[in-house]
């Protein structure tokens, strides 16, 4: 009788505890407490936001080639592409003027058109003032000659300042590569503009996305002319 007593003693103490114990439990938080920092698109009356302008989080750092002492075996150091006016133009006829090159494809939706607006803007800005563009495409299979002087008729592109050119899509991956240092497959490119001077050097690597990048490449190019 005295152990069952004991047993019922003992289960009674338990009870009484885990009550005990569950009331003096924190309860999990279901928000946020009054001294939490809680970070939001809003901006609370009379406060101004971390951020004012888009500009001021920009990348505006250009990207520099890297340099070579000694040519590397094997790669491309001279190109050559056929002009949507069925010419070929060949990187030595370049020489003697800066240029830029960009890579695109006619069919590409969304980005293409807008890089080749800011194309437009800088072609109409230093027009006959001794500088070219090279639009190069990732799709050469679809951006047969007569297809570049339609899609270069949408921007009224000078054929004699904006050349759009077309190739061979591994030819054209070696030449982004070997040459302008730059990632492209077949409906694939970077946001970036490659300057190259006179010389046929690489001066640097712009993303037109950036508003101060498209400031210091502005800058560049009065340099260079």
């Amino acid at each position: 009788m005295k152990t069952a007593g004991n047993i019922a003693i003992i289960l009674v103490l338990g009870i009484v505890l885990g009550f005990i114990g569950r009331s003096m439990r924190t309860p999990a938080p279901s928000g946020p407490g009054p001294d939490d920092i809680v970070h939001t698109n809003e901006v609370a009356p009379g406060e101004e936001p971390l951020v004012t302008d888009s500009t001021e989080i920009a990348n505006d750092d250009i990207a520099r080639p890297a340099p070579q002492t000694t040519p590397i075996p094997g790669l491309l150091t001279e190109f050559e592409l056929t002009e949507r006016s069925g010419e070929t133009v060949r990187s030595e006829d370049l020489k003697g003027q800066p240029y830029i090159v960009s890579f695109f494809f006619t069919t590409c939706p969304s980005i293409c058109p807008q890089q080749n607006q800011k194309l437009k803007t800088l072609a109409d800005k230093y027009k006959g003032k001794g500088i070219k563009f090279l639009a190069i495409s990732v799709d050469p299979e679809t951006d047969t000659p007569e297809v570049l002087r339609e899609y270069a008729a949408r921007f009224n592109a000078d054929a004699d300042q904006w050349l759009f050119l077309t190739g061979d899509l591994l030819y054209i991956r070696r030449i982004a590569g070997d040459i302008f240092q730059q990632p492209v497959n077949k409906g694939f490119h970077t946001e970036r503009f490659v300057l190259v001077d006179a010389e046929g050097n690489i001066e640097g690597f712009y993303s037109w996305p950036e508003p101060k990048q498209m400031e210091k490449l502005e800058q560049a190019i009065e340099e260079m002319i």
